[in-house]
């Protein structure tokens, strides 16, 4: 036999494996990542939603904040700060434990949390007698600044789990 006379065709490779339709594998893979993403952007919404207050709480501060900077009156201040601050508070922490505190256990439950203790130094404990002062009294006594960083960080800062 002549090699050359034999009918011989070249090797002919099967056609490659498309990607579509996906094998099952695929789509198990594809449905728990959707399941996923769609798992961790409920929370994140949830997250959002329950931090609703917290963000009109800071928005209401920086409007107590830019009044106090037009008038300048601490009295004022301290009154509109410390009801934010107790709105703020009974928001996130059951109402028969924040609404009775008074005085210094109610500067240590606002403290709880935090990572220094920001009303148990002289500005945050402005925050006891500011608002019951004398309106045309001497405030040269009284940190503004450190009243305000104080709240600030009480308002931005979530509250412990631990009660």
């Amino acid at each position: 036999m002549d090699p050359t006379q034999l009918a011989l065709r070249d090797l002919h490779l099967p056609e490659t494996i498309g990607w579509w339709p996906l094998a099952y594998g695929w789509w198990l893979i594809i449905a728990l990542a959707l399941t996923g993403l769609g798992w961790m952007l409920f929370r994140a919404w949830r997250k959002w939603r329950f931090n609703a207050a917290r963000r009109y709480a800071i928005r209401e501060l920086k409007t107590v904040e830019s009044e106090y900077l037009a008038r300048r009156n601490p009295v004022l201040l301290g009154q509109q700060v410390s009801e934010l601050l107790r709105r703020g508070m009974l928001a996130y922490a059951p109402r028969h434990e924040v609404a009775g505190l008074t005085g210094e256990s109610w500067l240590a439950w606002l403290d709880r949390g935090l990572p220094v203790p920001y009303f148990h130094t002289e500005g945050g404990k402005s925050l006891l007698q500011l608002p019951y002062r004398d309106p045309n009294g001497d405030f040269s006594d009284v940190d503004i600044n450190a009243l305000l960083a104080a709240v600030k960080m009480r308002l931005s800062t979530p509250l412990g789990r631990a009660r």
